[in-house]
């Protein structure tokens, strides 16, 4: 007998995409409608290539244990721990999110998300300029320009273009003859492809091209022939066309957060909306790519008063990045534990930080199994959010959205929220003793 779950919430990217129609028959999932392909993927597929039992490292070899031995095991690490990271939290729940700030904060240690490798330099660029956004549905309903600057979501979010911007029917913009669409990129993409207008830039030169909009925006001259070698003439007529729209959107990509100028190219773009507002109506966001990593920055946020990369070893939340983001923390050598869940810094972190992981007692949660679950010295499974697990997670422009539960987790796996729960339960009793 099958059984058709309407309107559940895709926890693949940053879109959340919430009109997903899923057949479920028995604890399998059969069919999965308007969910793209890389979502489809995900809920045909869920299953494979996954933990099923906790594991420890004994004398060298992995070896199966039961849930609470793997969590007592954890909690021993970390409780013994002066300095531990608590890395990952992007594709999991706020509810989770919440239990790991705790966690970190009792254990004297360092939480640190995804963001301090993606959009890290999007968040300092915002404390320092301020943004002008708004909702995905505004922009779905006005916006008669979208610009995509440093991203590719024909791969990267494959509906963000048919929900949200170029081809998505809005109240007041209903087909594609009514937008325009702009893309700047250092090569032509199937995103670019696609564009009205394709702005070729050469790489590294993000910060020159947008401070030269700047000016051109504001009526200044610009004494050159070129700027990031594009001809000033073709910069002058995308300043107007920048101008003259009624409702503009800038979505901006990774990159533009880390290729040269980093944060810099961040305020540059800012700051660039901010003179546009002066002249028609304009927003900027970034395209969060982990499904909950705007969730992550915001639980952060509420909690401890930071983003990402909050230290917790004086007794009180700082904030460093640069200092305390995990990448800097491990290449330095200076944790002597970690935790990471829902995610793979093996597979992404450079070598001198990943030496220095292996190096460490490493605990990880997470459903798959990863490079960085077979090196860990405990490894627990857990049920996939979204799927298995109800759960909060925030969509990219900040909307949050309940992750829905379609089946039963395999026997004795639990959400990522109860783990950390009995594991923070176990480091009080552990420290309670000490």
């Amino acid at each position: 007998m099958s059984l058709v779950r309407k309107n559940v919430v895709c926890p693949f990217c940053g879109c959340l995409c919430d009109d997903i129609e899923l057949t479920v028959e028995g604890d399998a999932i059969t069919k999965a409608r308007n969910s793209c392909t890389i979502g489809s993927t995900k809920f045909l597929n869920y299953g494979k290539d996954r933990l099923l039992r906790p594991r420890m490292r004994e004398e060298g070899t992995l070896t199966e244990v039961r849930i609470d031995r793997a969590i007592m095991r954890s909690a021993e690490i970390l409780a013994k721990a002066s300095y531990p990271l608590l890395y990952g939290w992007s594709s999991t729940s706020c509810e989770a999110n919440e239990v790991g700030v705790e966690l970190a904060d009792y254990l004297g240690g360092v939480i640190d998300n995804t963001s301090s490798v993606c959009h890290g330099p999007t968040i300092l660029g915002v404390h320092d300029v301020g943004e002008s956004t708004c909702t995905l549905g505004e922009v779905r309903n006005r916006a008669d320009l979208i610009v995509y600057w440093g991203c590719n979501p024909v791969h990267s979010h494959p509906r963000h273009m048919t929900r949200y911007t170029v081809t998505s029917k809005g109240l007041f913009r209903q087909s594609r003859k009514e937008r325009t669409l702009i893309v700047v990129d250092v090569r032509k993409t199937h995103t670019a492809k696609l564009a009205d207008r394709f702005i070729r830039i050469e790489p590294g030169r993000d910060f020159e091209l947008l401070s030269a909009l700047r000016m051109l925006v504001m009526d200044q001259e610009i004494d050159a022939k070129k700027v990031a070698g594009i001809p000033v003439n073709k910069l002058e007529d995308l300043a107007e066309l920048l101008i003259s729209c009624e409702f503009g959107a800038l979505f901006f990509g990774l990159g533009l957060t880390m290729s040269a100028g980093k944060n810099r190219n961040i305020d540059a773009a800012l700051s660039l909306v901010r003179d546009l507002n002066r002249r028609t109506k304009f927003v900027i966001m970034p395209m969060r790519g982990h499904f909950n990593v705007a969730g992550a920055n915001k639980v952060s946020t509420w909690e401890t008063g930071y983003p990402f990369a909050v230290d917790f070893s004086h007794g009180y939340p700082t904030y460093n990045p640069g200092d305390a983001s995990a990448v800097d923390l491990l290449s330095r050598g200076e944790c002597d534990a970690a935790l990471v869940v829902a995610s793979d810094p093996v597979s992404n972190f450079p070598k001198a930080a990943v030496r220095n992981l292996l190096d460490i007692p490493l605990i990880v949660i997470d459903p798959h199994e990863t490079p960085t679950s077979m090196v860990a010295n405990v490894s627990i499974p857990s049920a996939f959010v979204g799927i298995e697990a109800v759960g909060t997670a925030y969509r990219m422009d900040g909307v949050p959205l309940m992750l829905k539960k379609v089946l039963e987790p395999p026997k004795d796996l639990l959400p990522d929220t109860e783990i950390l729960r009995r594991i923070l339960k176990a480091v009080r009793g552990i420290r309670g003793r000490m």
